[in-house]
């Protein structure tokens, strides 16, 4: 049965002249005990709500994910699109992506991030099971990784949650073949794996990735875990090619004709490309066929549950927000903003917002990777989780931005959570990577950067983001809101808890902003992404763009200007995205066509040129910044009402 992964790997990447065939070969047996004996799930539906996760971390080792679903039954991966390995519109892209081929749990290929986002699926596993019950949410999540993954920065920050988190229904098997692309892996590690996972709080240790026997007990003895397991599996790369075997060669390439032969006669595999023998498919059918029964008893034990849980149960894990619950959350904070307005930092409006939003919607999980007080992510309300309580709905993730971002997609994937958690924008540099798998993979994960400007002040160029809203708006189908109040942030939040398909990152500041919004709005206007919210009574020669802490400035200015009878208008853009995804009508309207177009942000020019034109005005960031109190660097800088003013009055005359 390992035998047939290993021919259809190596088949494939022949095909298609491309991939990586090494770990197939290498991990089959591995990957061929988990799959038979001990993996809980069911191929008929890959989206069972308490199947085992199982996540190839090593995505390069793609074909052995798609041989394994191909040879258990999954619809979606047919001997066709085996195939069409690495084709366009195949099922059996490059490396795994979750939103093209069911069956596959998350989307891999930069290393470190599946092992990471597997400590999620843990987390929401164990959260799950602490408010609905163990009857309905038993599962484990299963990892298969390689020296690559356990090398990245991200790896240590991971385990080191899990382990003391004691995640014990995680459990990685690492595929331990010695082999990088340059060469043997003591060209540049010599790390004792185990014991660095030991020393996380895990359970580890060593057994022959080759023994089917000593990989079903290892297994076995990991079912009883109370805490993480790695289980160190050694392996050879490229198993049982002639001359390749053990070395990097047979790592990314295909194997070539002559060695794909030798590779059969070792393997006594004597049959043609793609073909598995009607015996060996049916002992994998078998195999697949397993988990039938479990789910058949999983769905009794769920309808034994109370009408009203289970179908909360049901809401939250096909990802279903209450909409009646959001609206009238979001209209609470509207109205007590319209009754008293806030002069308060966006950071704490977002705190203001949570405490309406957070016992209306169960599902949010907060979190912060040790800037809790700074970031204001938690109400008072909520609980933190902890090793020996799951029920909290506030995680300490400790300063690991990377693995709490990435944490965060696993949480999102497993279902039934809508997480979020909080750092600084400056610090989104770290989380970058993971930020951007989520928004690849469509997953609702919210992440509130604070300290977003400048406008932090005395800390200083180190922790004052000046590049970071245009590198984050660079990334395709991620939201980012600049809000430039308290009614705009509850706005905000109720747009990103509504992107069900999208991630969303909200930039808030550390100073106390005036609240411009006094009236009560009965829609969301930053739904439209950009608007005009401060105007003449006639027609504008000036138009001024602003995001954030920056538009009451603009609105300041554009006051400068009526009494030297100028008529100025001011337009907030709290996302660049919503607006350019408006009907272009609706853009040239807000946009509008005054002699001077303005843009204001304490941040790069890049992106705004969209919107004001490459011969507009921009008032903002060309440098980094510097360390001082913030009114003063913003008179420093030349992000004033009057410099706005002055460039105004400059470019028309």
């Amino acid at each position: 049965m390992a035998n047939a992964v290993r021919a259809l790997a190596m088949d494939a990447v022949e095909k298609a002249n491309s991939g990586h065939p090494g770990l197939p070969m290498g991990a089959a047996d591995v990957a061929t005990v988990l799959f038979t004996q001990f993996l809980k799930f069911d191929p008929s539906d890959p989206n069972w709500a308490d199947r085992d996760r199982f996540v190839l971390s090593a995505g390069h080792g793609s074909m052995l994910l798609y041989a394994l679903l191909y040879l258990t039954g999954y619809s979606s991966v047919s001997l066709d699109e085996i195939k069409r390995f690495r084709q366009l519109g195949s099922k059996t892209p490059g490396h795994p992506e979750n939103f093209i081929t069911p069956g596959v749990e998350t989307t891999t290929g930069p290393l470190g991030q599946g092992l990471a986002t597997a400590v999620g699926m843990a987390i929401a596993e164990k959260h799950m099971a602490a408010v609905f019950g163990d009857k309905v949410v038993d599962h484990k999540t299963y990892v298969l990784a390689s020296d690559g993954d356990l090398m990245e920065g991200i790896s240590q920050e991971a385990i080191a949650l899990a382990g003391h988190l004691k995640l014990n229904k995680l459990i990685v098997l690492f595929d331990d073949n010695g082999i990088s692309i340059d060469g043997a892996l003591s060209l540049s590690d010599s790390t004792d794996q185990v014991k660095r996972f030991e020393a996380s709080g895990w359970a580890a240790w060593r057994i022959d990735g080759h023994d089917p026997q000593a990989i079903a007990a290892a297994l076995q003895k990991a079912q009883k875990s109370d805490r993480p397991v790695m289980i160190a599996c050694k392996t050879t790369i490229g198993y049982g090619a002639p001359t390749k075997a053990g070395k990097s060669s047979s790592h990314g390439s295909a194997l070539g004709a002559d060695e794909i032969k030798g590779a059969r006669e070792k393997l006594n595999w004597p049959y043609a490309p793609f073909e598995v023998p009607a015996d060996i498919l049916s002992a994998w059918r078998e195999a697949g066929a397993r988990g039938k029964p479990a789910h058949a008893e999983w769905t009794k034990r769920l309808g034994t549950l109370d009408t009203a849980k289970r179908g909360e149960f049901e809401r939250r894990m096909r990802g279903e927000i209450s909409d009646a619950a959001l609206t009238k959350a979001v209209r609470e904070v509207k109205e007590k903003l319209a009754a008293a307005p806030k002069t308060i930092a966006t950071r704490t409006a977002c705190e203001f917002a949570l405490e309406s939003l957070i016992p209306a919607l169960p599902e949010m999980i907060g979190g912060s990777a040790d800037l809790t007080g700074s970031n204001n992510t938690r109400t008072k309300s909520m609980q933190a989780v902890t090793p020996s309580d799951f029920s909290g709905r506030f995680i300490h993730y400790g300063i690991r931005e990377h693995g709490m971002a990435a944490a965060m997609n696993g949480m999102a994937l497993h279902g039934g959570i809508i997480p979020y958690s909080g750092t600084f924008l400056v610090f989104s540099d770290y989380s970058r990577p993971a930020i951007r798998l989520a928004a690849l993979m469509g997953e609702r994960v919210i992440h509130i950067l604070t300290h977003d400007s400048i406008g932090l002040g005395e800390d200083g160029p180190t922790h004052q983001p000046v590049e970071h809203l245009a590198a984050l708006r660079s990334i395709p189908n991620l939201m980012v809101f600049r809000p430039c109040d308290a009614v705009e942030t509850a706005e905000c939040w109720e747009l990103a808890l509504r992107a069900k398909d999208r991630p969303s990152a909200m930039a808030l500041t550390r100073q106390n902003l005036p609240q411009l919004r006094n009236r009560l709005d009965a829609g969301n206007i930053c739904a439209q992404g950009a608007y005009e919210i401060a105007g003449p009574d006639g027609r504008a020669e000036v138009s001024i763009f602003a995001t954030g802490s920056e538009v009451s400035i603009a609105v300041e200015a554009a006051q400068k200007l009526a009494e030297k009878g100028v008529a100025a208008r001011v337009v907030s853009v709290p996302c660049f995205e919503l607006f350019f995804e408006q009907p272009e009508d609706v853009r040239r309207a807000v946009i509008g066509d005054a002699r001077v177009k303005i843009g204001v942000e304490a941040a790069v020019r890049m992106g705004w040129d969209a919107i004001i034109g490459a011969d507009g005005i921009f008032v903002g960031m060309h440098s980094f910044g510097a360390s001082a109190p913030y009114k003063e660097l913003y008179k420093h800088f030349g992000i004033t009402a009057e410099a706005i003013a002055d460039a105004a009055m400059k470019k028309l005359s």
